[in-house]
């Protein structure tokens, strides 16, 4: 049974990987996507949440995501890319995320998160050795065109994350973990 379970998590995890492949053939159309992605998620997150704006803009840095993830009943896997933003340089470091879950949970989920540094220390910890987080239980459900949902925020180590529901339909409870590091081709 456990040869089973490794063996469908690394298809999934195989199937996953090819969905969360940036846009563009070169690095710069890379980079571009992803930055593309950055604007369009802080549009919607401004949309809901207008007083983000004003503390993204405090902050050293902040960090933009967007992950597709894939629930089958006992497994969850997931993939993306990000950027994280130096409010006081200006640099940009391109990262990626992925993510392994044992629970139960049925669905696909696209979400986005905004990651809020309320340190450089942190934030420095987070793009240099890359960040890990386990154990998340929620419950997102969008069935309408009403606009994107934000599916939660959490404050961990000095940071904000704001998640927001982009599609799908997606009710689980699954203990996951995400591991974000440095996209070594991109940056």
């Amino acid at each position: 049974m456990t040869r089973i379970l490794v063996s469908l998590g690394i298809v999934l995890i195989l199937s996953i990987s090819g969905c969360a492949t940036t846009a563009g053939n070169s690095k710069a159309e890379k980079r571009q996507a992803i930055l593309n992605m950055k604007n369009d998620v802080l549009t919607d997150l401004y949309k809901v949440k207008p007083d983000v704006r004003s503390q993204i803009s405090k902050a050293p840095g902040y960090a933009v995501f967007s992950n597709a993830n894939v629930y089958i009943i006992f497994a969850s896997v997931g993939g993306g890319h990000g950027v994280v933003i130096n409010n006081r340089t200006g640099k940009q470091t391109f990262m990626k995320m992925g993510e392994v879950g044992i629970g139960l949970g049925l669905g696909v989920k696209d979400f986005r998160a905004v990651f809020v540094f309320h340190d450089t220390e942190t934030m420095n910890r987070f793009t240099e050795k890359g960040w890990a987080f386990g154990g998340q239980a929620d419950a997102a459900a969008k069935a309408s065109d009403k606009g994107a949902a934000v599916g939660g925020e959490a404050v961990i180590d000095n940071i904000t994350i704001y998640q927001l529901t982009e599609s799908g339909l997606a009710l689980q409870a699954t203990v996951t973990g995400t591991k974000y590091w440095k996209d070594d081709s991109l940056n």
